[in-house]
């Protein structure tokens, strides 16, 4: 089988699960045969061995039963970088960008802010929280984008914390860690498994989150069309002791995670939050209703509102 063949068969079995039938199948080849969509393209004649069309038919039965492309070959593209995921974590999407572009741009100027006086009298290096971590994505889409793009040196980086309540989203944040930082860059990175701040000590002057903030039944109607995404790390309805919290605004788990910064944030801190399009308002009137300050709403690549910015006040 060609791989024009094969892209031609693989978009036909799968046009009724997927919107993208011929970009999924690109990738799907791409990931099969290791090459770039450059060369699917220019070598429409080249020929698959028996075992790679064995693979990619079995690529594709899962595909067809809707398992997304990203758990089939293991990885995802975010933020320029590769994320390994599986079906442990969510798959990294591009509205989570704006999160990691707005922590980074915050960082980055009390970074230099910083530098402009002693560590002495700062107290030493930044602190950062990820919670809720899952694949790490934000977290370390930040640390890179600080040390190459803003050009920060290693010894002015601040510390991370990636936190999670799955170990096993630990276990593929800890794995996209060490792909994509050095031995020494890792020494700035730690990992937590909490739920919430319950098992982690200490403050940060910053505070990340992409948590869970689908309302309870949209989660689950959402899982019925074989994406296989973990249910944890999309119902927002969930309660403290991992029960159905009885709302179903998707802001639960918001809620909770939102009063829990306020007391681990340090003063002047940073508390960025992904939320839904539909209830990014009511989550800023939540933070300003609790003390936090400088509430403000930032728009996704589609112009849906997608993350609250607060901030609490200096004493």
């Amino acid at each position: 089988m060609t791989i024009f063949d094969a892209k031609k068969n693989v978009a036909q079995k799968i046009k009724g699960r997927s919107q993208s039938p011929e970009l999924d199948a690109d990738v799907l080849l791409q990931a099969l045969l290791n090459k770039d969509k450059t060369f699917i393209l220019l070598n429409r004649d080249f020929e698959l061995t028996a075992e790679q069309e064995a693979r990619l038919l079995e690529w594709t039965d899962a595909r067809a039963q809707g398992l997304p492309v990203a758990y089939i070959i293991g990885q995802k593209e975010f933020y320029g970088l590769n994320f390994f995921v599986d079906q442990a974590v969510l798959i990294p999407k591009p509205d989570t960008e704006i999160l990691v572009a707005r922590a980074v741009e915050i960082l980055s100027e009390r970074i230099t802010a910083r530098g402009n006086r002693t560590q002495a009298q700062e107290g030493g290096a930044l602190a950062v929280c990820d919670m809720c971590t899952g694949s790490g994505c934000v977290a370390l889409s930040v640390f890179r984008t600080l040390i190459d793009d803003e050009r920060i040196p290693l010894e002015e980086m601040p510390f991370f914390v990636l936190v999670d309540i799955s170990a096993a989203a630990l276990s593929v944040a800890q794995k996209n860690a060490r792909a994509l930082l050095s031995a020494a860059e890792l020494e700035r990175v730690r990992f937590v498994q909490s739920n919430l701040f319950d098992a982690l000590p200490g403050k940060f002057d910053a505070i990340l989150s992409n948590p869970p903030y689908v309302p309870h039944k949209e989660a689950r109607a959402l899982l019925q069309d074989g994406r296989s995404e973990p249910l944890l790390a999309l119902d927002g309805d969930i309660g403290a002791q991992g029960d159905f919290s009885g709302t179903d605004d998707g802001l639960e788990v918001f809620r909770r995670l939102a009063l829990e910064a306020r007391g681990r944030l340090s003063p002047g801190g940073d508390f960025l939050c992904e939320t839904g399009e539909y209830n990014a308002d009511a989550a800023a009137a939540f933070l300003r209703a609790n003390g936090y300050k400088s509430v403000g709403i930032e728009l996704d690549l589609e112009g849906q509102k997608r993350v609250v910015c607060a901030r609490l006040e200096r004493r």
